[in-house]
């Protein structure tokens, strides 16, 4: 072949070989992407955790503050003035209706007792002399031998003399009082605060109290329902107001003592005020308890607790099942074909490690509550069951 037939053969060729080279690449690629969907198809499905959704009694609880009062106390104050004799109990000590608390120089009272005593003798003995006297001249009246002005007059002495005897009478029974003052007798059962005087110090009615003193046993825990709560408790119960409190369908109390220990024993409602507070939009209401321990003290505030009349069955998940985006709480539920679902969800509640579902899940659902980094919606997964199960 000559020269130039040999080049027009090269120049006819040269096109194909361009194209055998992409060819070539394609072929390889193609075989290639095959294998890679392969391998992702052969990968085992990811390995989670179920808990099924099971159902339970709640008793629903409102939760409100609550602050404790005692059901008695009062600020001892000297209702005589004198120098305090003696102290006769410990500061914070325990005592019963009648004890005696402290006492005040009687001497000074003993003194005008009898003073006011001699006073009421001495207006007997007038007495008895103005009696004598108008005897006397009502018989000289009748005889004409006294003028009735005469008659008159011991009649009128008579009458101051009674008057008199009278106030010296008042005056003993005050001067009995104030002397029966000097000694100050507890006026019922609780415990004294601190004693804010010494034996010594002069005390009155004027002077600042002596001690405080506070019962402990039974104790009250106020606390306000707004309206709609207040009327849905009457609305359960199906009394009034004004008979709630001596209903035997009264709600039961509970308290949160303020280390957030729940005191055992329970309490129920005595009294609810006669109106909305058009301030707070709430009404007042008290509890009373027992306080055996005396672990409720006057002035604490408290946390309170009204139990519903009626537990509700409600569905329950693991906390640890549940997630939130922009939308709102969802979980992961794993259906029959061991696919993953994203399930939005309305929680309520809070029931140790769980949740209470009010709308999305129904029982018996399995949600996924372990490995939900490694899965996402429409996935198909290895599920087993977590070793523990709420509501077993």
């Amino acid at each position: 072949m000559s020269l130039v037939s040999t080049l027009s053969f090269l120049r006819q060729r040269s096109p194909v070989a361009r194209i055998v080279v992409p060819s070539a690449a394609l072929i390889f690629l193609g075989f290639a992407q095959p294998t890679a969907a392969q391998d992702q198809s052969d990968a085992p499905p990811p390995k989670v955790s179920i808990a099924a959704a099971y159902s339970q009694e709640i008793t629903e609880e409102a939760v409100f503050i609550g602050r404790a009062e005692a059901l008695d106390k009062v600020d001892i104050v000297a209702r005589v003035s004198g120098f305090l004799d003696s102290q006769d109990v410990e500061d914070g000590a325990l005592v019963k209706e009648g004890d005696l608390l402290f006492t005040i120089e009687p001497d000074l009272y003993q003194a005008t007792l009898e003073a006011r005593n001699a006073d009421l003798d001495r207006a007997e003995a007038n007495l008895e002399l103005a009696k004598v006297d108008l005897a006397r001249k009502e018989e000289l009246y009748k005889r004409d031998a006294t003028p009735e002005s005469e008659r008159d007059i011991a009649r009128a002495n008579e009458l101051v003399a009674e008057a008199q005897v009278k106030a010296a009478k008042a005056a003993i029974r005050q001067a009995k009082l104030d002397l029966s003052y000097t000694e100050i007798h507890a006026p019922f059962s609780g415990r004294i605060g601190r004693v804010a005087t010494s034996v010594g110090d002069v005390v009155g009615p004027t002077n600042p109290a002596l001690v405080n003193i506070v019962s402990e046993a039974p104790i009250y825990v106020n606390f306000s329902l707004n309206e709609k709560q207040f009327t849905t408790v009457l609305e359960t119960v199906g009394e009034s107001a004004s008979t709630l409190a001596e209903s035997d369908k009264s709600p039961v109390v509970r308290v949160i003592l303020p280390n957030g220990t729940e005191l055992e024993e329970t309490g129920q409602i005595v009294f609810v005020d006669n109106r909305i507070d058009p301030l707070t939009g709430a009404i007042t209401l008290r509890a009373e308890f027992d306080n055996t321990d005396r672990l409720i003290i006057d002035g604490a505030f408290l946390s309170v607790q009204i139990e519903a009349l009626e537990p509700t069955l409600e569905v329950l998940v693991p906390q640890a099942a549940l997630q939130r985006d922009q939308r709102g709480e969802f979980v992961l539920v794993v259906n029959d074909q061991q696919m993953v679902e994203q399930r939005y969800i309305t929680t309520g509640d809070t029931v140790d490690t769980a949740i209470v579902v009010k709308d999305g899940l129904r029982e018996g659902e399995s949600v996924i509550v372990e490995g939900l980094q490694r899965v996402r919606p429409g996935v198909a997964v290895d599920a087993v069951v977590a070793s523990e199960q709420p509501g077993e």
